[in-house]
């Protein structure tokens, strides 16, 4: 072994009784997933045991490009961040490869069903309705009906869509459910992780609230026709938030 570097990092991964190898599963994991959840998988839970033993070695060799990481002891999770990301209490600077895990881009669906999923968990936080894992179970019919309420918006209509903003978020591990059929069935459970928290800030609520009354058509057409109908005078209305979703924690 000839890379000066290679040898240090030997040197310093012997002491922990890991070898290269370990070492480079571990970081290939979390630079193509971005996250790591103990209690997802055997897989997982064996390289998060590896990463609680080596955090300091991983924290150095991540500082080196500009990337570091959350790690979260009591849910055992640990979610890489992009250069310049933002999470609450750090100042700025199912198992498919996520290949743009380190910095994801979601579209319209998958923004609103977020802000919903964190309005419903905080709902469940208030409520006591936590399990021990720090899940809130809720059913896909509740989601919808949250969807209407909120952001007076359904969820997509097209089956392949739906599974697709849902498959997304479970690649982010900020929710679970069994198979991608679920999706089909408003009778359906899905468990909302305590990892959206992290996530999704009551400051980063706002600003997403401002960029949705700006670019995202949150009113339904129907429901706009029947108000003009209504009311010949009334105006079209403005896209309309329910301000509760995004009002700041007391």
């Amino acid at each position: 072994m000839s890379n000066p570097l290679s040898v240090l990092l030997q040197e310093q991964l012997d002491k922990h009784n890991l070898s290269l190898d370990n070492w480079r599963e571990l970081v290939q994991r979390l630079l193509d997933y971005g996250v790591l959840c103990r209690d997802d998988s055997q897989v997982e839970a064996e390289l998060y045991d590896r990463f609680v033993r080596i955090p300091e070695l991983i924290n150095d060799y991540f500082s080196l490009m500009g990337i570091r990481f959350q790690h979260d002891s009591h849910f055992r999770f640990v979610r890489v961040l992009p250069p310049g990301a933002r999470l609450p209490g750090m100042d700025d600077e199912a198992d498919e490869s996520f290949n743009t895990g380190l910095r994801s881009r979601l579209n319209q669906h998958e923004v609103a069903l977020v802000l919903v999923l964190r309005a419903e968990y905080d709902k469940a936080l208030r409520e006591g309705s936590i399990d021990e894992q720090g899940c809130a179970t809720l059913s896909l019919e509740a989601i919808a009906l949250a969807m209407k309420s909120l952001l007076r918006r359904s969820l997509p209509e097209n089956i392949g869509e739906r599974r697709q903003a849902f498959k997304r978020l479970r690649q982010l591990r900020l929710i679970n459910f069994f198979a991608e059929a679920d999706i089909d069935s408003g009778e359906s459970w899905i468990k909302i992780r305590p990892l959206i928290i992290s996530l999704v800030s009551n400051e980063w609520l706002e600003q997403i609230r401002n960029h949705l009354a700006g670019n995202l058509l949150l009113v339904d057409e129907e429901t706009d026709e029947q108000q003009d109908n209504s009311s010949p005078s009334s105006k079209k209305s403005s896209p309309h938030l329910n301000r509760s979703l995004f009002a700041a924690e007391e």
